[in-house]
């Protein structure tokens, strides 16, 4: 692919930028921070990335009757700070986002306020400076950024789900709209996770699930796998996390934690059998917070009469859907993070398609 390159430097008019600015939040359309203003010939900049008509529908809200095409989709990205090139990626994240069962009914809706996260694995990493090393959760780089916010503004501006309106969040989320994160397939041990989700290695592609909030597990004095993966289960087993009879979960580990279980044997399908095993609670645990009982809809609730030795397992399931794993972040510490999955992984993988050459730095 040609790279496509800058535009000549201009005199930039701050009072103008400014009054831009402002006009956005006027209308409503910012998520509380500044947005650059979406022009006809900048959109038109990430329409020529994927070449597809811009009234094509890509997602709809049947209960609101609101829909999304490509061009809204283009209009906020352009907000929300992504650079052109970077829409062959949203629009992959998008797709991958609703494969989510819950995103295309009331999950933007829900009082927990679930938030994306996006996995990305192969080339485009590198083309267009995706971090997949230290600080992988947090900010400093414009694509890992960019590309969330982008869905933000989507279910924003052309669904209408904001805060206080449509939106239903109790408390919300710290870093909602903020979690895109490049697999580190080069300190990895397995295969990248897009290929647990269909796509061959070495293509570009993006996984998607929503996300109640991110857990950490520090756990650098041990050599021992058995007593690593305690230590996980110990986390995904919390009784506070246990709302339904099954709860889905997930981890990104740090190179350090994936490069020891892999040093000992164990694939990732291995740690997930593991996982799956020994991740849950005795009904006594639970009955000590209320949460002994499943009704018929599936919510826990204080029974008292389950024997109190016998184990509620948390998985409902053994497969990459109801625990997704990546590997991404700094070597550096035995440092790894708990991903509480809003109601499963799709476990497939949408493949990124258009024109994604970087123009010049994009971190």
């Amino acid at each position: 692919m040609t790279a496509v390159q800058d535009p000549p430097a201009v005199d930039a008019d701050p009072d103008a930028a400014r009054a831009a600015i402002e006009h956005c939040y006027a209308q409503g359309w910012s998520d509380g921070l500044p947005l650059v203003p979406a022009t006809r010939t900048l959109v038109d900049e990430f329409l020529a990335t994927v070449g597809r008509a811009p009234d094509e529908v890509i997602g709809e809200l049947p209960h609101l009757h609101r829909t999304v095409t490509v061009e809204l989709a283009a209009i906020n990205a352009a907000m929300a700070g992504c650079r052109p090139e970077y829409f062959p990626v949203v629009l992959a994240a998008w797709a991958a986002v609703q494969r989510d069962r819950s995103a295309t009914g009331g999950g933007w809706q829900s009082t927990s306020g679930p938030s994306p996260l996006l996995v990305v694995n192969g080339p485009v990493r590198a083309e267009l400076g995706i971090n997949s090393a230290g600080g992988v959760f947090g900010p400093g780089f414009r694509a890992n950024s960019t590309i969330p916010r982008a869905l933000g503004l989507i279910v924003r501006n052309a669904f209408g789900v904001v805060p206080h309106g449509f939106e239903q969040a109790t408390q919300g989320l710290p870093g909602r709209w903020q979690v895109c994160l490049g697999e580190n397939e080069e300190e990895s041990p397995w295969e990248p996770m897009s290929v647990e989700g269909g796509v061959p290695a070495g293509t570009s592609a993006v996984s998607a699930m929503l996300t109640r909030t991110v857990e950490y597990v520090d756990n650098r004095h041990t050599a021992d796998p058995e007593q690593l993966l305690g230590d996980f289960a110990d986390t995904i087993s919390r009784s506070g996390a246990l709302i339904f009879a099954h709860a889905p979960a997930g981890i990104v580990f740090c190179p350090e934690h994936a490069q020891l279980l892999a040093g000992a044997g164990m694939s990732r399908a291995d740690v997930r059998a593991w996982l799956v095993e020994r991740c849950g609670r005795t009904k006594a645990d639970l009955a000590r917070v209320g949460k002994d009982g499943v009704g018929g809809n599936g919510v826990r609730f204080a029974d008292g009469t389950t024997e109190p030795d016998t184990f509620d397992q948390l998985f409902a399931a053994a497969g990459p859907e109801v625990l997704p794993i990546a590997v991404a972040g700094a070597r550096n510490a035995g440092i790894s993070m708990v991903v509480r999955v809003f109601s499963g992984w799709s476990a497939s993988s949408v493949p990124v398609e258009g024109t994604t050459t970087a123009r010049g730095s994009a971190a």
